[in-house]
């Protein structure tokens, strides 16, 4: 059963009791940039008047609770302390919608939504023009993760969609959606390769031994509550943080000198990638811009080897955005095993010839899938180099190419080389939306290489850490069919064209308690499945609850 979460120990005054009066109350949360929320309001206003539309066919009215912001330019909540000052005037009682065509920042509302009583549900409109659904998506693993029972929908089509239109009138009755996850099940440790058991054992006990240290570069980025795992909780997996400061990574990026800058930057332009560099910087890319990355990649390296940790995660969006270009073509090259070498202090190359993982926007539930998923795919000797999506959106294929329904994954950085169709010499550095990067910076854009990946995702419920994990393929569509999903996003990013197996659309959405997904490749289909055992049972060893989704490629169950 799916649509709700509520943990009754954590917050015990939480309802679904439906109020006879059908006047319900809409939040609009935003980011905290101005210049997001500025461009992203036109969205958010159509989408708002078509719910309005449909709720008001239903008898019930949907009433704004903050006004629009003329001087600002937008009507979103853009700070917890806003946030808090809107629902300090909100019935508790009042059934609630979250509305999201935009990212979000988890934090703006996650107070009031713990206080609320009433009802609540989450919204999101079907589209990849901004990331609503990743907001919808992040807001619903922080409630899960609070204990905040609610229900979850989206739609393409609000007035059209008779699903959504169900559901919702059910919501307007009952005050809960119950969505169906029959393909779910919780991990047994049933037909496990011996393979994968001697291997998750052996990991287990390395883990319970050594030890691993996961860097953090400050904590808790874009309010993303759901992605920050408490320590009592990573001690079980022989994980533990090495609490790192933003500050100190940019003084040890003005320690790197010119030349080593220039020394990464000539490694990666031999190896074919492709810069679009131009004049002005406030809106193109520049060299300068690149330079200082590369001063970044270096300093993160050494920090991390500094302090023995295994992976490493980088803020960015709050304070080094103000102070250098983006981190994302660091997240890029440091999860890439052909990757440019970096010295320490006693001239020893750190990791040599492999990745140093790196989880985008710190979010700690990637990092710690991401260890797992490095250490499992290097034992069985598959392809070790992973990353975090987003999962942004997805679409039928116009191209009639497959008839298979075809997500989007799609990330601002962290995606290797090696995921990418011809590597570096098929990648591309183009300069960061200024909306959310102002002070520019190179992405790592490519298109995702056809094959076999295992999906997964680590996230908090009841207190306790769980993973979703399954079977997913990437295939190549027509250069046309990709631009256009590209252009309905963000076209300087890398994508990945996934067909998720055994799990459909609205599957996934009830289910995915968050904004990102974690990818790795493996050499083909049966591989992929051993790893999938491997990290399941690894996983499960380390005390996590383990959950499979879908079934195997030749549509066999788990």
């Amino acid at each position: 059963m799916i649509g709700f979460y509520f943990n009754p120990s954590i917050h015990p005054r939480s309802n679904n009791i439906m109020p006879k009066e059908k006047t319900v109350i809409l939040v609009a949360n935003g980011d905290l940039r101005l210049s997001a929320n500025q461009n992203c309001w036109a969205e958010q206003e159509k989408m708002e008047k078509e719910l309005a539309k449909v709720f008001a066919s239903m008898g019930a009215k949907l009433k704004r609770a903050h006004p629009y912001k003329k001087e600002l330019k937008h009507g979103f909540i853009s700070s917890q302390r806003e946030g808090m000052d809107v629902f300090a005037k909100i019935d508790r009682k009042a059934p609630l919608v979250v509305a999201e065509s935009v990212w979000q920042y988890s934090h703006h509302l996650l107070h009031g939504l713990i206080s609320h009583e009433g009802p609540i549900l989450t919204v999101a409109n079907w589209s990849g023009t901004w990331p609503g659904l990743v907001g919808m998506l992040n807001l619903n693993g922080s409630l899960t993760k609070a204990g905040v029972r609610y229900s979850t929908l989206w739609s393409e089509n609000f007035s059209e969609d008779k699903a959504f239109l169900k559901n919702l009138e059910s919501w307007l009755k009952t005050g809960s959606i119950q969505h169906p996850i029959t393909h779910v099940k919780k991990y047994m440790a049933r037909n496990v390769p011996d393979r994968a058991k001697k291997v998750a054992d052996k990991l287990a006990k390395d883990l319970d031994k050594n030890k691993a240290i996961m860097g953090v570069f400050d904590e808790f980025c874009m309010g993303m509550y759901n992605a920050a795992i408490p320590d009592e909780l990573l001690f079980q997996t022989g994980v533990y943080k090495e609490q790192l400061s933003q500050s100190a990574l940019f003084a040890e990026m003005r320690n790197v000198t010119k030349a080593e800058a220039e020394e990464v930057y000539n490694f990666i332009v031999k190896r074919g990638f492709n810069f679009h560099f131009g004049k002005n910087g406030k809106k193109d890319l520049t060299k300068a811009q690149v330079l200082d990355q590369c001063r970044m990649y270096v300093a993160a390296c050494r920090i991390g080897d500094t302090f023995g940790c295994d992976a490493l995660g980088i803020q960015y969006q709050q304070g080094l955005k103000d102070l250098c270009p983006a981190s994302d073509l660091v997240e890029g090259m440091l999860n890439s095993t052909d990757r440019p070498p970096v010295k320490n202090a006693a001239g020893k190359i750190i990791k040599a010839g492999e990745p140093y993982p790196h989880f985008n926007e710190v979010d700690e539930c990637c990092g710690l899938d991401s260890l797992l998923t490095n250490r499992i795919h290097k034992a069985l000797r598959q392809p070790v180099e992973t990353t975090l999506h987003d999962l942004r959106w997805g679409d039928w294929d116009a191209s009639g190419t497959t008839d298979e329904y075809v997500w989007v994954f799609l990330i601002s950085g962290s995606a290797p080389v090696e995921h990418h169709i011809d590597g570096w010499k098929g990648s591309h550095g183009f300069r960061q939306p200024a909306m959310y990067f102002p002070l520019g910076g190179s992405t790592l854009h490519g298109v995702a290489k056809p094959g076999e990946i295992v999906w997964s995702r680590v996230f908090i419920e009841e207190g306790k850490l769980k993973m979703d994990i399954g079977r997913a393929k990437v295939i190549t569509l027509p250069e046309k069919e990709t631009q256009r999903r590209l252009n309905e996003t963000t076209p300087q990013w890398p994508i990945m064209h996934a067909v998720t197996y055994g799990v459909s659309r609205d599957q996934m959405m009830a289910r995915h308690k968050a904004n990102h997904i974690n990818v790795a490749y493996a050499n083909n289909a049966a591989q992929a499945d051993q790893c999938l055992y491997a990290k399941a049972e690894l996983a499960k060893r380390l005390g996590i609850e383990v959950f499979l989704c879908g079934n195997k490629a030749d549509g066999s169950k788990f």
